[in-house]
């Protein structure tokens, strides 16, 4: 995945920190839907400067996405199959599919749960500058 962001100072250890201004998924165009007026996040993340970026450049970030692709399958694809799986079974084996199905599914939120906080103790995402789009 890569971010536009804006370097806010260089480090020594060729590292740098970097602005990355956050919004809500609806841009927070309020004003065109009468809508909740969501607010914009400012943060303040380290990325690797392999070129050589500088206070005030305007450079594009790159993170791995394979981390966000485990989370997006953990949250949305496994509850779905262990739903269906459980009902399939539960209504062969026991005909209850609809209450195996359910407990399959609150197994699966579960886990889901467990996994966040696994990601969470882990290691922070890396970035890095792959690119400055122009200089400050």
């Amino acid at each position: 995945m890569e971010q536009l962001v804006k370097v806010q100072k260089g480090n020594p250890d060729g590292t740098a920190q970097v602005l990355c201004i956050r919004e809500s998924a609806c841009s927070g165009d309020c004003h065109k839907c009468s809508g909740c007026g969501a607010a914009t996040e400012t943060l303040v993340l380290t990325a690797r400067n392999p070129v050589g970026a500088k206070e005030g450049d305007l450079v594009v970030i790159q993170s791995a996405s394979g981390p966000v692709l485990a989370a997006a399958a953990m949250v949305y694809m496994v509850p779905l199959v262990l739903f269906i799986g459980g009902y399939l079974l539960g209504e062969n084996l026991w005909g209850a599919g609809p209450l195996a199905g359910g407990i399959a599914f609150l197994l699966s939120i579960v886990s889901a749960v467990l996994y966040d906080r696994l990601v969470a103790k882990k290691k922070k995402a890396e970035y890095t500058i792959i690119r400055i789009r122009k200089r400050g």
